[in-house]
């Protein structure tokens, strides 16, 4: 069995890590985390000078190609730095990129993708809502009803990242009355996300700055039947392809925090000198050290298996979940410890740690909650459903 990169997705790696380091090394990620309500531009501008909009878009529709593996080292690398702001590049990637690719109309790929890949569209997720959180099915009130040629759409969402700047969203909603199967009649839409009718919020929070969290009400905002995005009736089963990825995505994040929050603490403990001793000399920070570094050897491992498995086309819904938890915790767990070591100046602004410990707290909640990610792993043992 193969725990390592290829040559190629090696050289990616190392060509990532310089560009990352040159381009947006923490300082600058620091800079722009503290401008709360204002969207980076020049981040998403700096993604689409060196092409990684077009990473994970068929080469057909104007992309570079690459597989999940490929997206995984990007995001990895990226939130090294970013932590959070990493969802600049990832947001558009998977609503856009993944689910336009895997469910899009021939029509609807030609369209989108060459725009997005040229860093010149924006996609946001619109799924949740306020009375829901994880009960997405059980609680959606969000309807689309046919008129004419397309579909009005009222309801609301929530926690729908980046929807104040987004080109569209891509929102699930009811099409037909509720049935024994929850999931029926529900259909994908990509909303005109800057039209009248869409109107968006602000939600203040403690961590994910700058990169925008949103409310979003519809009323009467009009769809066209060319923005249906794949089958109607069909929209939540369709999904179900796309969360591995998103999942997956996530864990490579987290993993990315780890390495950021190790390398400072590393940085931090040879530096600094208290009692006659630098701080590296003391073991019971030697031991937070080989902690995280364990952490950080498991979370990659599931990652990568789970990224491995979905590349091969296996079955990989159990394998992601795991990678999925395991990241989130253990992204949350190091973050803490590095401010820990960094002691009083870890809680102040100008320092890392507090930045990448703030934004992996989302991550036990989000995009699905760990407890609800531990159900399904239950489940996939065999074990009756529990909600």
């Amino acid at each position: 069995m193969d725990f390592g990169y290829t040559e190629e997705q090696e050289l990616f790696r190392r060509s990532m890590r310089h560009w990352v380091d040159n381009e947006i090394p923490k300082e600058y990620a620091n800079r722009l985390e503290q401008q709360e309500y204002e969207f980076p531009h020049e981040l998403w501008d700096k993604f689409t000078e060196a092409g990684f909009h077009a990473i994970g878009i068929d080469e057909k529709y104007g992309g570079q190609g690459g597989d999940i593996i490929s997206q995984m080292i990007l995001c990895r690398e990226l939130a090294r730095s970013l932590a959070g702001l990493t969802w600049v590049w990832g947001i558009s990637s998977f609503s856009g990129a993944k689910s336009v690719g895997l469910y899009g109309s021939e029509q609807q790929k030609l369209e989108l993708l060459p725009r997005l890949a040229r860093g010149e569209i924006k996609f946001a997720i619109a799924y949740t809502e306020p009375a829901g959180g994880t009960d997405l099915l059980g609680a959606m009130t969000t309807t689309a009803v046919r008129a004419g040629d397309g579909w009005v759409i009222n309801g609301q969402k929530i926690w729908s990242t980046a929807a104040h700047v987004a080109d569209y969203l891509l929102l699930l909603a009811r099409t037909a009355p509720v049935t024994a199967k929850k999931s029926a009649g529900t259909t994908l839409f990509l909303v005109p996300g800057k039209q009248d009718g869409v109107t968006t919020r602000q939600i203040p929070k403690i961590g994910m700055r700058s990169v925008g969290s949103c409310e979003v009400w519809l009323d009467d905002a009009w769809v066209p039947d060319e923005l249906v995005l794949g089958e109607p009736g069909n929209g939540f089963k369709q999904s179900l392809g796309t969360l591995n990825n998103e999942r997956i995505m996530l864990a490579a994040l987290c993993v990315g925090i780890i390495d950021g929050v190790l390398e400072d603490a590393l940085d931090y403990l040879a530096a600094r000198e208290v009692f006659g001793k630098r701080l590296e000399q003391l073991q019971v920070l030697q031991h937070y050290i080989a902690d995280m570094k364990m952490m950080q050897s498991q979370a990659e491992l599931m990652t990568f298996n789970a990224a491995w498995r979905q590349s091969e086309g296996l079955e990989c819904g159990l394998e992601s979940n795991m990678a999925k938890v395991v990241s989130s915790e253990n992204a949350g767990k190091c973050s803490d410890l590095a401010l820990q070591m960094f002691g009083g100046m870890g809680y102040a602004y100008e320092t890392n740690p507090q930045r990448y410990w703030r934004d992996a707290r989302l991550y036990r909640i989000g995009p699905i909650a760990n407890e609800m990610a531990r159900n399904s792993i239950a489940e996939a043992l065999g074990m009756p459903r529990s909600f």
